[in-house]
């Protein structure tokens, strides 16, 4: 699916930063299937949800963008 780039994207990041899918979840105020869709490519990440990780991750926005549709 097209929304698999994004959700691997998520998915390194949150690992990166040490949270889990359920603790993400939580923070963001979201249930863990609905993250975990998220990052198999299942759901389309909303601007606002894609908000909501950026900022509990410490990132921006632009770093969860696959590299792929930044060149375009």
């Amino acid at each position: 699916m097209e929304f698999e780039k994004w959700g691997r994207r998520i998915r390194a990041f949150r690992k990166l930063k040490g949270f889990t899918q359920k603790k993400l979840a939580d923070e963001i105020g979201v249930s863990v299937s609905a993250l975990g869709e998220v990052e198999r490519g299942m759901r389309e990440p909303s601007i606002k949800l894609l908000e909501k990780i950026a900022d509990k991750l410490e990132i921006s926005i632009e770093d969860l963008i696959p590299k792929e549709e930044q060149e375009n």
